[in-house]
């Protein structure tokens, strides 16, 4: 039996890339693709619904899924831990799942991770990313993402150090880590995590050179995961084994 996937946000350039890596994917087909002139309600009837639109709808696509008791794999940035949390009653009270991938490139998820791993070990974290000027999210998800677990892995240690935050000029802090997002022309999205300590720093860096070979390997995974978690579920991190789990 083939699993129908309602692609919402098809027609954009993540949209675009994940619309070819289900049409190559053994037991997946997606049967509609809904645009901004499309109505939310033509999902209903899909197996599954992933959500590439924009972040000031995907909050609606999220509900329109779970009040349907349709799986959602979200692909669309813009969503915090507290975008989150106002989700997760609706999804735990219909026993659904959404699935949340701030990044599908694995270079990408293991960089954070490597970057959350390293954190307890230094007193400041910063992280500084550049995406196209036509990205109308900023910090970005994964920059969000990121400092989020750089905040929790140093749950003992406390905030980092961040300071004269109350200046503009400082960064939007995150879990306490400032993040300055770039936003320019010739960039695909390129994110660093510099780390400090005393007479030291360690940095981490990830480029995304070629989006639709980046991405693929983790939109491969997280589309037949998604048809079957419960619950929330956030990071691509959760599909591959790093050690990381949230």
């Amino acid at each position: 039996m083939t699993t129908q996937v309602a692609l919402v946000g098809g027609t954009g350039k993540l949209g675009t890339i994940i619309h070819a890596v289900i049409d190559e994917l053994e037991g997946f087909e997606v049967s509609r693709v809904l645009g901004s002139a499309n109505d939310l309600s033509e999902i209903e009837g899909a197996d599954l619904v992933v959500d590439a639109s924009t972040p000031q709808i995907s909050i609606d696509v999220v509900r329109a899924a779970v009040e349907r008791g349709i799986n959602v794999l979200v692909a669309t940035s813009g969503w915090s831990a507290e975008r989150i949390a106002l989700v997760r009653p609706l999804v735990e009270a219909a026993g659904t799942g959404a699935v949340f991938i701030p990044n599908f490139s694995l270079g990408s998820v293991l960089g954070s991770a490597l970057a959350a791993a390293a954190a307890p070990f230094f007193g400041s974290a910063e992280i500084v990313e550049a995406h196209t000027d036509t990205k109308i999210d900023s910090p970005s998800g994964t920059a969000v993402r990121t400092a989020e677990l750089i905040a929790a892995a140093r749950a003992e240690q406390g905030p980092v150090s961040a300071p004269h935050a109350d200046q503009r000029a400082r960064g939007q802090q995150v879990g306490s880590v400032p993040i300055h997002s770039l936003r320019r022309p010739g960039v695909v999205a390129k994110q660093e995590v510099i780390l400090s300590g005393p007479g030291e720093s360690l940095t981490f860096t990830h480029d995304t050179v070629v989006p639709a070979l980046a991405y693929a390997p983790g939109i491969r995974l997280a589309v037949p995961y998604a048809l079957n978690a419960t619950g929330i579920v956030i990071g691509l991190e959760n599909m591959i084994d790093i050690g990381i789990r949230a």
